[in-house]
């Protein structure tokens, strides 16, 4: 059952939710070659416990770690380690944080120093993809209006959504429903109502959609290893229409 969320539950959440954006903007300003995953994750835990709330992934279904760290080929749920950042990956971050009994859950894919122009523009048209998809988040469309905007985005620009995971209801807890594809067809799926906060999230591969999981059990790779971009925000329908809650202005 799709939970709608009162004005006060969404301020709750926002504020949850703008420590992960605080998080990864801090994030940003860490990446350079060199830099360890797990360095990363380490001071992502830090800032999100001195600001009072927990990381939301870390014990999550056994989940190990505080963020989700997936360089080129990783799709999602790439465990921080030892691995160091190279000259020219990309590197997807997933973070969320649970402050006062709500979530808030939003990833971006940052360049390491000089990328190719094809990561380049996998960057460019995933985030524009995420963007196409809250512009549908509007009452009286369908779920699937948002779905099939990131999907046409994407395959315009002769690059794949991922069909294994999705975006998705959240609140209270980090997954509800209702799951969001990032394909499908217009004007199909439930109606979206205000009060409704959506974890947007494409996942673009450079090639094909298809991927595998790594041995670890959570690493999520193409399989045919071309790279994959990761932007995610948690976004309200509100009287005003849609309000990014994990981006602040």
């Amino acid at each position: 059952m799709i939970i709608l969320k009162s004005p006060d539950e969404i301020e709750k959440m926002r504020e949850a939710s703008l420590i992960v954006a605080d998080v990864l903007d801090e994030i940003e300003k860490l990446i350079e070659p060199g830099i360890t995953t797990e360095e990363l994750d380490r001071f992502s835990e830090n800032l999100i416990m001195k600001r009072g709330a927990r990381p939301a992934f870390l014990g999550y279904l056994g989940y190990p770690k505080t963020l989700c760290t997936s360089i080129n080929e990783q799709v999602v749920h790439g465990i921080p380690g030892p691995t160091k950042l190279k000259e020219g990956d990309i590197i997807g971050v997933d973070c969320g944080a649970l402050l006062n009994g709500y979530f808030g859950d939003s990833a971006r894919t940052y360049p390491v120093g000089r990328i190719s122009d094809e990561a380049s523009r996998l960057l460019c048209v995933t985030k524009e993809a995420l963007f196409k998809g809250i512009k549908e988040m509007k009452e009286g469309n369908r779920l699937h209006d948002i779905s099939a905007a990131i999907q046409n985005h994407v395959e315009s620009a002769g690059f794949s959504v991922v069909r294994q995971f999705v975006g998705h209801g959240i609140g209270k807890k980090m997954h509800e429903p209702p799951s969001v594809p990032n394909y499908g067809t217009p004007h199909t799926g439930p109606l979206l109502e205000k009060g409704l906060v959506l974890a947007l999230e494409p996942m673009v591969n450079a090639g094909d959609y298809n991927i595998e999981i790594l041995d670890d059990g959570w690493t999520a790779v193409s399989k045919d290893r071309s790279l994959s971009a990761h932007f995610e925000h948690t976004v309200a329908l509100t009287d005003q229409g849609y309000d990014i809650l994990s981006l602040r202005m």
